[in-house]
């Protein structure tokens, strides 16, 4: 490198160096940085249904045994999975891609898809209670944890469950009425920046 009459580098000269070094050194520093990184994700969780409560608290959960950082907002009828007691249903009707199984007797008939027209569903009272009986046992049979056995793991795994203010507003809920481990009850205002900070955002 030349210098100058009182040895001082050159300022081009200088300025070359450092760009070299910055690219030799920049790339790998920034793949520690990343590396060192905890993720996160958000989940936006808006439906109440037995087949829609399995999803949030899956990945949720799943997330967090990872090691992310996991965030879930509750609005509108997935307020419904915060209560104490969580009483969630299923209905086939208007639902052509739920295939409707029979969680006993031999294995030809339990792999037997049943045909179930929605004139069917919609005109036999308590079908709803019928096919959520079916899926519940379905996924005992199947060694698949319940829907509070799953929020449990995620309270455990310290996911922050979320609930929109709007919906408790809207529906007229009282706060006693939902787990403690709800972390806050906030608008859509304060979670989307959280949202926006992370590495994943689903909306379920």
């Amino acid at each position: 490198m030349s210098t100058t009459a009182d040895n001082i580098p050159d300022n081009a000269q200088l300025d070359a160096w450092l760009d070299k070094k910055l690219d030799e050194l920049l790339p790998t520093k920034l793949e520690e940085i990343d590396a060192s990184r905890t993720p996160s994700m958000s989940i936006i969780a808006t439906k109440g249904t037995l087949d829609w409560a399995y999803p949030p608290f899956i990945l949720a959960s799943t997330a967090a045994a990872l090691g992310w950082d996991v965030d879930v907002f509750f609005t509108f009828y997935g307020l419904l999975l915060l209560k104490k007691d969580v009483d969630a249903e299923v209905s086939p009707l208007g639902n052509p891609a739920m295939p409707m199984k029979m969680p006993f007797g031999p294995k030809w008939f339990q792999d037997f898809n049943w045909p179930m027209p929605n004139l069917v569903m919609a005109g036999i009272p308590g079908f709803e209670k019928v096919a959520t009986g079916l899926m519940k046992k379905t996924f005992k049979n199947k060694g698949v944890a319940t829907v509070e056995e799953l929020r449990s793991l995620c309270v455990e795994a310290d996911v922050k469950m979320v609930a929109c203010q709007m919906t408790v507003d809207v529906f007229g809920f009282d706060a006693g009425e939902f787990i403690p481990e709800v972390t806050d009850f906030v608008g859509a205002t304060s979670f989307l920046p959280i949202a926006k900070q992370s590495d994943v955002c689903l909306f379920i």
